[in-house]
């Protein structure tokens, strides 16, 4: 039985933490699957993972081979199987859309040369530029139902609650993306038809016909009227065609979970992949959180999943992770865990060039992350690479190949198409075997946070269709990018973090914000923002919330029409705006409590007359105040409406003034390092560091002011991260008050430690006898056991230390004897 609930995927009853290889068998002969899935065990993974391609298995229609009839490496169910003999859960991701480089993203191509009519146009009526399909077409549908009814015929037997080991199914993959990406969403006929029937019934008789002037009932005009947009209601289409095709998406997800338990795949997780990392960057990853939104939360049952593409953790990405994991958490139904079905790993050479080689460290830095914000599935994409065999029918395409890539594929990955190990399997391999000895106190804890949360509003990512010839699509659209990330992510949210501050995120579009639940809020913000929202946070501030907005109050609506709700309840007045220029170096001057301060160059801001509020930042030359702190009702807002720099004492002596200190810190004074906590219901904790810099770091942890780890000086080593533990009883009896040494393997007597110091302590509370050896000092002090290691962890890093659990009887006459 597997359920999702309180956050965790609990199997047979226990919480369970996945950590999953992605393996595809059709790229492998049939003799090299074993090989690869020893790797994987060796890896520390306990499941597999694989798209299953629909173009491989039916490359003729009504010719399926899911036995390895035509090619001994298509027999999916002995894949599987042989997973299963090797203890390992199984993963499915069937489709029918894959992606994975495959030719036209893993549909048959005779599915397109039977329906052409499924194929969209986009704007104008043009070709799109992506081979896609229209998700609800009827004819794709009854062929993606046909496919279904095979694949999961080999599924069905093979579920875990069935005694096999198949514990997920994804529904297709990256649904949207290929529209997104060239700005082509699907606008056939049938999709518009359905568009025209959703509005009327949304949107009331005759604020539609004000909306749009053209008649509905008119298919051909109102087709074109919708393809090619008049300036007058573009901004409206962008947003109405935003939330219709979220509602679509849903319903296409739905039809393939019918199809699926029709079939007898039910009573397991159905995954939802969400997209939008591109660049190194996560800037866009929550478009596809938005796209997706109704999709993964219209029901219980499913688990959406992040694809995780960028490469190196550090200084420039680290706060991109985090947040995206927050957005995720804040917009999920109550139950579902963060999980990440493509996480990406290997060394980065794509395009085997070697410019883009990745540091040891970015797999390693990115499972710590996640593994600290609650993620309870990791799989590694691509784990293995493979090789695309040609296809029997000739496709005279250049290379005739099942992928575009060429013959070698997951030529990155940590293990190569031969079988050979690359420079970062030994790292993924440690740090997955850390986070599974300790994983039943994983698959339970929660990220502690601070009273500060991160605003989240979805819609700022809807921005996916948009009509390129519309000035003003074009004008909201650059505000909103603008402002969305950027300086919300790199400026506010990198201080927040590097001052300590660990926080979620809050989806202050679709659910309450409550001040007693979020005390503080930090906010990007445009000038664009729907009333709703901003009657939602005024009303937060005036029963007393902590409001911090970084960018612009806002000044409209979504569609462009004036809106000052927020700015009047805050009692200003937004001016205009100032913006630097070729000759004209803008440059923003402190003021009231945030003074003094060096004067900081910016490149704008957002003008206002401020009434009785306190002016905080003013800019030079004209005196207009660009920041300011307002009170209003029981609360107050705090308002840095410019672009300035990351100054993380400014913005920690702001979110002090509006109610939240950070309560966890480290004193190294250059920065550079990731902290915060999890705990469970328990007490038990791991407080988890990532030091992104490649340089040693000394310093202390404090707890509200007081030194954790008894006062111990940690060395933070270069491009390292360390998971160490407080108040944990571990499986096998043994309790530790504090580690400086990761745990890496718990057994009945023995167990083991990566050591990170010069001289790391160990110290045991509780019966636990540590039994003496050359490598450690032992010393008995106030009913505890502090051990210490004598062994430099630059040195040799690992150590074991055998133990037995005593009767208090005797634990008692061994504390006597060590005191006397």
């Amino acid at each position: 039985m597997i359920e999702i609930k309180n956050k965790q995927i609990i199997i047979d009853g226990k919480p369970e933490i996945l950590m999953c290889g992605e393996i595809h068998y059709y790229r492998l002969d049939r003799s090299d699957w074993q090989d690869r899935i020893t790797k994987l065990i060796e890896a520390g993974c306990n499941a597999v993972a694989s798209y299953i391609p629909w173009l491989c298995h039916e490359a003729v229609e009504g010719e399926v081979d899911l036995t390895g009839q035509s090619r001994p490496e298509l027999d999916i169910g002995g894949f599987i199987d042989l997973c299963h003999e090797n203890g390992l859960y199984f993963f499915a991701r069937p489709g029918p859309f894959i992606m994975a480089e495959m030719k036209n993203e893993g549909i048959p191509y005779w599915v397109y040369e039977k329906h052409p009519e499924i194929i969209p146009v986009t704007w104008d009526g043009g070709a799109v530029s992506t081979r896609t399909i229209d998700y609800l077409a009827p004819a794709f549908l009854k062929e993606t139902r046909g496919w279904f009814q095979h694949i999961m015929g080999v599924i069905e037997p093979r579920l875990h609650q069935h005694g096999g080991n198949v514990i997920a199914v994804q529904l297709d993959n990256e649904i949207g993306m290929l529209s997104w990406v060239s700005n082509s969403p699907d606008l056939t006929d049938q999709l518009l038809e359905d568009f025209s029937g959703w509005l009327q019934l949304k949107v009331e008789k005759q604020k539609l016909k004000q909306r749009y002037p053209f008649l509905f009932e008119a298919q051909d005009a109102r087709n074109e009227q919708i393809r090619s947009p008049k300036e007058e209601y573009a901004s409206e289409l962008m947003r109405d065609l935003g939330r219709y095709m979220r509602h679509r998406f849903s319903r296409y997800v739905a039809k393939l979970r019918a199809y699926a338990e029709e079939f007898g795949v039910k009573d397991i997780p159905f995954v939802i992949n969400i997209h939008g990392t591109g660049g190194g960057r996560a800037l866009t990853y929550p478009i596809g959180i938005s796209q997706l939104y109704e999709s993964y939360t219209q029901n219980p049952g499913y688990l959406s999943g992040s694809d995780i593409y960028f490469g190196d953790l550090n200084m420039t990405t680290f706060q991109d992770l985090y947040l995206i994991n927050g957005f995720m958490d804040a917009v999920h139904l109550e139950d579902q865990p963060l999980t990440s079905v493509e996480f990406n790993c290997g060394d980065g050479n794509f395009g085997t060039t070697y410019s883009d080689r990745y540091d040891p460290s970015a797999v390693d830095f990115k499972i710590r992350m996640c593994m600290a914000q609650g993620n309870r599935l990791i799989n590694f994409y691509l784990f293995a690479g493979g090789r695309n065999y040609r296809m029997d029918q000739g496709l005279n395409d250049g290379n005739d190949r099942i992928a575009f890539t060429g013959e070698r594929h997951g030529f990155a990955a940590p293990v190569s198409p031969e079988g050979e190990l690359n420079y970062t399997y030994p790292r993924m391999a440690r740090v997955t075997k850390t986070m599974m000895a300790i994983s039943d106190k994983l698959a339970v804890m929660k990220e502690e946070h601070d009273p500060v949360a991160f605003g989240f509003i979805p819609d700022y990512y809807m921005t996916e269709s948009h009509y390129p010839k519309s000035s003003k699509m074009q004008e909201i659209l650059r505000n909103i990018e603008s402002h969305r990330a950027g300086g919300g992510w790199e400026i506010m949210g990198r201080a927040m973090l590097l001052a300590g501050y660990r926080f979620g995120a809050a989806d202050i579009q679709n659910k309450p914000l409550d001040p007693k639940k979020t005390p503080v809020l930090a906010l990007p913000s445009a000038r664009y923002m729907d009333p709703e929202i901003q009657e939602k946070l005024s009303d937060y501030v005036r029963d007393g919330g902590g409001l911090l907005l970084y960018g612009e109050v806002p000044v409209y609506d979504m569609v462009g029409q004036p809106c000052t709700v927020l700015a009047g309840a805050l009692g200003v007045i937004p001016a205009g705006t100032r913006k630097e220029s070729a000759h004209y170096y803008l440059s923003l001057t402190a003021a009231g409590w945030a003074a003094p301060r060096p004067e900081v160059r910016s490149h704008t801001a957002q003008t206002f007359d401020i009434g009785k509020a306190e002016p905080i930042l003013k800019v030079y030359g004209t005196d207009e105040v660009c920041g300011f702190e307002a009170a209003y009702g029981h609360g107050k807002a705090i308002i840095i409406g410019a672009a300035y720099s990351c100054d993380i004492p400014l913005f920690t002596e702001a979110l002090e003034r509006l109610g939240a200190k950070a309560r966890l810190k480290h004193d190294f004074k250059d920065h550079g390092i990731f902290l915060t906590s999890t705990a469970n219901e328990d007490g038990e904790q791991f407080c988890h560091l990532l030091n992104l810099d490649g340089l040693d770091k000394e310093l202390h942890l404090y707890l509200d002011e007081k030194p954790l780890f008894g006062g111990k000086k940690l060395l933070l080593q270069s491009k390292d991260g360390l998971m160490l533990p407080v108040n944990m009883r571990l499986k096998n009896g043994v309790e530790i008050a504090f580690s400086t040494a990761e745990i890496t393997e718990v057994n009945p007597d023995k167990m083991a430690f990566r050591l990170t110091q010069k001289e790391d302590m160990i110290v045991f509370e509780g019966n636990t006898k540590v039994v003496p050896s050359a490598d450690i000092q032992v010393e008995q002090k106030d009913g505890l056991t502090i051990v210490t290691s004598r062994k430099h962890a630059k040195v040799d890093d690992h150590l074991v230390i055998h133990v037995q659990q005593v009767s208090e009887g005797l634990a008692k006459e061994i504390e006597t004897a060590a005191q006397n």
